[in-house]
């Protein structure tokens, strides 16, 4: 199932996004390059790239140099990432849906969704 995440996403539409962005502290508009276990989020400030084995914690940088500790796991047919850091959490959950990436960003009440159409 998660080979159905492959490829390169670009962002097509969102809803409440930048509010999502201003909550967390970071304003990015990614593109999503995915590929097995690495996800590559490209910007026009930074590229990054996670390595992960689904289910373990790993450390990651985020977009707007935040120290997270994160876990991705596949959950039903949504791929999950969890971020934590000072006591906070936000989480993103990706899913596929018509041939487009569904991407639901959930922090402290505020919740974004984000579609991509492979590039």
């Amino acid at each position: 199932m998660i080979e159905a995440f492959n490829g390169p996403w670009t962002l097509v539409d969102s809803q409440n996004f930048d509010e999502y962005m201003k909550a967390v502290g970071a304003s990015i508009k990614p593109t999503i390059d995915i590929s097995q276990v690495v996800i590559k989020t490209l910007t026009t400030v930074n590229k990054r790239t996670i390595s992960f084995k689904l289910g373990e914690e790993f450390d990651e940088t985020t977009a707007d140099d935040k120290q997270v500790k994160s876990t991705v796991t596949l959950e039903g047919e949504s791929l999950v990432h969890v971020q934590r850091w000072d006591d906070k959490e936000t989480k993103i959950v990706r899913e596929i849906k018509d041939d487009k990436m569904i991407t639901t960003l959930i922090f402290e009440g505020v919740q974004a969704v984000c579609t991509y159409e492979k590039a």
